[in-house]
C-alpha cells in the first residue's frame, strides 16, 4: 500500500464500491475498508434458513440496478454479474383472484388496470419511455454534479412527480391502477401523500417498462463480488473484517469516503451534531422462507412475477402505512413486498425447492413480532402458503440493524424518503456529499439519489472526489 492513498472508503456496500471503482478507473490509489467479513453492505446472500437455500437478507429485485448508468458504464458482466428476468417484473393480487400487473409491455401493464384507465396510463408513461436513459441518468445524477441532458423531459417528469401520488392517483377512475401505484410508492417507506411521491411510482414503473426488474443469479452478492473484483483488476484493495471507530485507524489518505449513516461519519470524523437534523424514518420486518414448493398464488399472474405486492387496495395500503408512521404501532394488516426469486433463477435453493421473503413496515426500532400478521396476509391471497414453509428466518428493526448499521432502527432506506428529505439529503447542500471536513465525503444511500441498489450516490460522490483531487494534482 502506498504511503499516502488518494482515496479511502469506509463501508463495501453497493455505493462504497462504486465510488472506488470509479476512482480507480481513473487511476487513483484506492483502498476499501469494512467492518464486516465480507462486502456487500444492503447486497448481501446468505443461507439464512437451511443448507443449499441462498437468501438476500434484505435487496433482491433490482429494478434500480440494471437501470442504472454507473452499473450500466462498468464491465460487471465479466465478473459474474448475470440479470435473470421473470416473466413478469411484478404483480398486485386482489382478493377476488385477478391481478395488475408490471410488465415490460406498457399495452399489458395498462389492460390489467381495465378499459376505463387503460388510455389514462398509456397517456401518463408513454411520452417518457423513449427518454428513459437520458431521463434516469439526469434524475440520478442531481443535485448539480452535471447539467441535465434533457431538460425539457426532465422538466416534463417533474411537472408530473413533484405532487403528491395521491393527486396522480385522482386521474384513475377504477381501483387496479391506483393500488398498484400505491404499492410501488409504498416501496421507499413514504407516505402516499408526501411530496414528490408520484416521482416514486414514476421510476419503477418506466424502469420496469425499460429494462424489468430482474434478480441477480446466485443473488444479490453477485453485484458486490463483481465490483469487488473489477476494483482488484484495476489495483484497488479491499479490507474486510475491518472496523473503524475515528479517522486515526485509517491509513493516510487525500480523501476519505464513507457508505455509512450521516451520524456515524460525524461520529468517526469528528463532525459533532453537522447531521443532527437528518430523519430516520419507518422500519421493516422481514421473514425469510425456505418452501418445499412454489408460493400458491390465487392470482395466476402472481405465480410467474418476480416480486408480488400485497395490499390490496390504496385504502388498505395507506392505512399501513399511516399505522407505522403517524400511528406508531405495528399494522393489523400490513402492506407486504415480497419477491420470489427461485421462479426464475433455481440456482438458489435445492431442486424443487424455492426461497421467498417478505416484508411489512413498522415503526422505527419496534421491538415487536409481525411474523403472524404477514402470514395471515399471505394466506388470503395463497391459500396453503403455511404448509409449504421448511423453515423461515425473522429479522425486525433490531436485527435488520445489527445486519447493517446503515439501517439505523431497521430504516432500509438509510433515512427517512419523505418531504424535502427526499431529495435533498443528507442536507439541504449544493454540494451533498461534502462535509465540513474538506477530505471527508459521504455517499450512502443517505445522499442523493437516495435509497437502492444503483450505486448512483457512490459514483456522484467520486465525481465530486475526482474533481477536487484532479485540482490539487
Amino acid at each position: 500500500m502506498p504511503s499516502m492513498l488518494d482515496a479511502v472508503v469506509v463501508g463495501a456496500g453497493p455505493n462504497g464500491l462504486t465510488a472506488a471503482v470509479e476512482l480507480a478507473r481513473r487511476g487513483f490509489n484506492v483502498a476499501v475498508f469494512e467492518a464486516k467479513d465480507t462486502v456487500g453492505g444492503g447486497a448481501r446472500t446468505e443461507e439464512l434458513t437451511l443448507p443449499g437455500f441462498r437468501h438476500d437478507p434484505c435487496s433482491a429485485a433490482h429494478p434500480l440496478g440494471i437501470n442504472s448508468p454507473a452499473f450500466r458504464d462498468l464491465p460487471l458482466h465479466r465478473y459474474g454479474l448475470d440479470w435473470v428476468q421473470h416473466e413478469l417484473p411484478m404483480a398486485h393480487p386482489f382478493p377476488d383472484g385477478s391481478a395488475a400487473i408490471l410488465s415490460r409491455s406498457v399495452a399489458e401493464t395498462a389492460a390489467s388496470f381495465g378499459p376505463r384507465d387503460a388510455g389514462t396510463y398509456r397517456r401518463l408513461v408513454e411520452p417518457l419511455l423513449p427518454h428513459w436513459d437520458t431521463l434516469v441518468r439526469d434524475f440520478m445524477s442531481l443535485p448539480l454534479t452535471a447539467l441535465p441532458r434533457d431538460p425539457v423531459t426532465l422538466a416534463r417528469f417533474g411537472l408530473v412527480g413533484l405532487p403528491p401520488s395521491t393527486w396522480l392517483m385522482r386521474r384513475f377512475r377504477d381501483e387496479k391502477a391506483p393500488a398498484l401505484f400505491a404499492g410501488l410508492v409504498a416501496h421507499v417507506i413514504a407516505p402516499l401523500g408526501g411530496f414528490a411521491t408520484s416521482a416514486i411510482g414514476l421510476v419503477f414503473a418506466l424502469a420496469a417498462h425499460a429494462r424489468g426488474w430482474p434478480v441477480a443469479r446466485g443473488g444479490s452478492q453477485a453485484i458486490c463480488d463483481a465490483l469487488t473484483a473489477y476494483l482488484k483488476d484495476l489495483g484497488g484493495a479491499v479490507h474486510t473484517d475491518y472496523e473503524v471507530k475515528r479517522l486515526d485507524d485509517l491509513p493516510p489518505a487525500r480523501a476519505y469516503i464513507f457508505d455509512t449513516s450521516p451520524k456515524a461519519v460525524a461520529r468517526i470524523a469528528g463532525l459533532g451534531r453537522y447531521y443532527d437534523r437528518f430523519r430516520y424514518g419507518a422500519g421493516v420486518f422481514k421473514v425469510d422462507y425456505a418452501l418445499d414448493g412454489p408460493v400458491p398464488w390465487t392470482a395466476k399472474e402472481a405465480r410467474t412475477a418476480g416480486t408480488v405486492q400485497v395490499g390490496p387496495y390504496r385504502k388498505d395500503i395507506g392505512k399501513a402505512l399511516n399505522a407505522v408512521s403517524h400511528e406508531g404501532r405495528g399494522p393489523d394488516a400490513p402492506f407486504l413486498i415480497t419477491v420470489q426469486p427461485t421462479v426464475a433463477d433455481p440456482t438458489r435453493a435445492p431442486e424443487g425447492k424455492h426461497t421467498f421473503w417478505a416484508y411489512g413496515h413498522v415503526p422505527n426500532g419496534w421491538d415487536g413480532d409481525l411474523t403472524d400478521a404477514i402470514e395471515r396476509q399471505l394466506e388470503r391471497f395463497a391459500p396453503g402458503f403455511r404448509d409449504r414453509v421448511l423453515a423461515r428466518a425473522t429479522a425486525g428493526p433490531p436485527q435488520m440493524a445489527a445486519r447493517n448499521a446503515n439501517y439505523v432502527g431497521g430504516d432500509i432506506a438509510s433515512g427517512a424518503a419523505s418531504g424535502l428529505q427526499l431529495l435533498l439529503r443528507p442536507k439541504l447542500s449544493l454540494s451533498p456529499y461534502t462535509t465540513p471536513h474538506p477530505a471527508v465525503y459521504i455517499c450512502s444511500s443517505a445522499s442523493p439519489p437516495g435509497p437502492g441498489v444503483h450505486g448512483m450516490s457512490g459514483h456522484n460522490a467520486a465525481k465530486a472526489v475526482w474533481r477536487r483531487l484532479r485540482t490539487e494534482a
